[in-house]
């Protein structure tokens, strides 16, 4: 295997985020009249050095001259620098420190900032190699130590050959003095570091560009990075989801599209070619088709709770998990049901919408309380569940119908049959799940089965509810009033019109599928796919996944691991293992698990292998999906 090179790294907008004379002018010049124009000039000061337009020792003693420094202002930034570190290098820290005895820090900048970063990556002082601030006797910077190289043009070169390396030498940095190392000879390569700052005339000269420290480790083949670094890895993200889930994803290192709205089969199938991961919500429909012309597709995320539009069997046949956020908007859509149950028993939509009108109708007439009125909850998982809780709170009597056996909260009962359950409830809510069976689930037939003024609510699927059915039955008085936040057509986004024979219906409350789309749930629903995400691409873990096996899985550690998605056939798992022991591999733990139609087998193995020997696992029979990760 290929020897580990001599890996020499820049700081300012490198291993850190911050530029140091910058961030020591924000320092010393707080509350000082003119700073921003002072500011302004360190900035293009520095930007000109960087980009090969201005002697870098002139821009140096230039922006030194402009700032009153002093040692206060130095140690205050060095205080706070471990908190600056870019966001790569933070991810990647194992390596740092493993690999420290092979690491340089070599910088224009100053020792007294550079040396807790140093410190922090197991860099030891002797290849740190810097400018020293010079003081006064009070403390005041008076500029640098003039007989150190790095004080001047050119002075990276001078100091790498002065080391003495043997073996390749790589020089990784943002700006043209880091690019001058391997022009002038001293480095055999040269990766302009753009996670920060990014300058043409540095990238047009490089070897490579690393757009993360990922990224680097990928293109020399380091640390066993043979799997795809995760800056490369696209995320594209529909139907505004939460900000909150773009900042993880984007913190973990990945690239992320987001598009407001969500894209019909055509757009969809335009937009997901070279995609890994798919973010939806519950408009945008993931079909077979789509799903066959999804080139790197991996992972899809409802960022809701169903799952009813994405084709999960024809992703589990391409071996793409699909995950969702089953529990995170529950309060939100049970607390809205209830909120309507009030409205709908007090009559207040259509007082409310008479008062508009200027009509004062102050009467009692149809008004009813929750207590002591029977609700029947159709469908008794996580929403319905909770929704009996607050009910039965409210002084409600509770009664239910589920296909699955549910253990029964409170003081709620089980009903036998739909039809049991529709003859005594005085109101009845719908929280079923978006599979074919339960399209029309309620019609015609069920409304005439309900007491006579049964209030009616559907917070589930629009499909579930024959509409037409619910407005006769409303016509007629068997239903008292409705309130429905789904429908089977719903607008793709807020510009399109709506329209439903229900508009215009008296005490019949119409909501725009809003009952998980509060700020709380939002986010909460952000954040749990989101790390449902990372915990699957950062170390194959399905748990929650709705179309794979699930497996609970710690992260990586002292070695690799080999993800492996077949069809669940006999043979699989000897020719798998026969092809790890040909390909001399030392296993070092393995897991199974298998549903009636896929089978996900992990495997942890030692890093000392040839990463060309995995290639004939891709072509072990019934492979759906094969990945490695580090």
């Amino acid at each position: 295997m290929t020897a580990l090179p001599t890996l020499i790294f820049d700081f300012d907008s490198t291993l850190v985020r911050i530029e140091t004379l910058e961030a020591l002018a924000d320092i010393a010049l707080a509350g000082v009249e003119g700073a921003d124009a002072i500011r302004a000039q360190i900035a293009s000061l520095t930007d000109r050095a960087m980009a090969g337009e201005m002697d870098f020792g002139t821009a140096l003693k230039a922006r030194l001259a402009l700032l009153p420094l002093t040692r206060a202002h130095v140690e205050l930034l060095a205080d706070r620098i471990l908190e600056e570190g870019t966001p790569s290098v933070r991810r990647n820290l194992r390596f740092f420190n493993e690999n420290a005895d092979r690491l340089v820090i070599l910088s224009g900048g100053f020792r007294e900032v550079i040396a807790p970063i140093a410190e922090r990556l197991g860099v030891a002082p002797d290849r740190l190699l810097c400018n020293d601030l010079t003081y006064d006797a009070d403390g005041r910077v008076t500029g640098v130590d003039e007989t150190n190289p790095l004080a001047r043009e050119n002075g990276k070169p001078i100091v790498i050959q002065g080391l003495g390396l043997t073996g390749p030498v790589v020089m990784i940095g943002d700006g043209w003095n880091d690019a001058e190392v391997k022009l002038a000879g001293a480095a055999d390569r040269f990766y302009a570091f753009t996670e920060i700052a990014r300058r043409d005339k540095v990238v047009a000269v490089a070897d490579g560009e690393a757009t993360s420290i990922d990224e680097l480790l990928h293109a020399e083949g380091l640390d066993g990075r043979w799997s795809y670094p995760r800056n490369r890895i696209r995320m594209l993200l529909l139907e505004n989801i939460h900000p909150a889930a773009v900042e993880r994803l984007e913190e973990a290192g990945y690239s992320v599209e987001t598009r407001k709205g969500a894209l019909d089969e055509d757009d969809l199938i335009a937009a997901i070619k070279g995609v890994h991961v798919l973010g939806i919500r519950s408009k945008t429909n993931v079909t077979d088709r789509v799903l066959a012309e999804a080139d790197r597709l991996m992972a899809i995320a409802a960022f809701c709770i169903g799952t009813n539009q994405i084709d999960l069997e024809a992703a589990a046949g391409r071996g793409v998990a699909v995950f969702n956020a089953p529990y995170s908007n529950t309060r939100s859509v049970v607390e809205l049901a209830i909120g309507l149950t009030i409205t709908l028993m007090r009559d207040v939509a259509d007082k409310s919408a008479a008062m508009h009108q200027g009509v004062w109708n102050k009467s009692a007439d149809g008004s009813r309380e929750l207590r002591g009125k029977t609700l029947g909850i159709v469908g008794y998982g996580a929403i319905g569940s909770q929704l009996s809780v607050l009910a039965e709170a409210l002084g409600m009597r509770v009664i239910f119908h589920d296909l699955s056996e549910r253990l029964a909260l409170g003081n709620a009962r089980r009903m036998r049959n739909l039809e049991a359950l529709l003859a005594e409830a005085d109101v009845v809510s719908m929280h079923v799940d978006g599979r074919k069976e339960n399209t029309n689930l309620i019609g015609a037939a069920q409304f005439q089965a309900m007491r006579p003024g049964t209030l009616f609510l559907n917070l589930s699927r629009g499909h579930v509810v024959d509409i037409g059915a619910l407005s006769q039955a409303i016509g007629s008085g068997r239903v008292g009033g409705a309130a429905l936040d789904v429908f089977p057509e719903e607008p793709r986004t807020n510009a399109d019109p709506f329209d439903s024979p229900l508009r215009g219906l008296k005490n019949v409350i119409l909501t725009p599928h809003i009952g998980g789309s509060t700020e709380e749930a939002q986010e909460a629903i952000a954040e749990f796919a989101a790390e449902r995400l990372l915990g699957y691409l950062n170390r194959g873990d399905t748990t929650f996944c709705v179309n794979l096996p699930n497996v609970q899985l710690s992260d990586v550690s002292g070695g690799h691991r080999i993800l492996h998605i077949h069809r669940n056939q006999p043979g699989v798992m000897a020719e798998l293992n026969r092809e790890l022991s040909a390909a001399g591999l030392n296993i070092l733990g393995q897991h199974l698990k298998t549903d009636e139609r896929t089978g996900y087998v992990i495997t942890d193995v030692d890093r000392d292998y040839d990463p060309q020997a995995l290639r004939v696992l891709k072509s072990v029979a019934g492979t759906l999906r094969f990945r490695l990760l580090h």
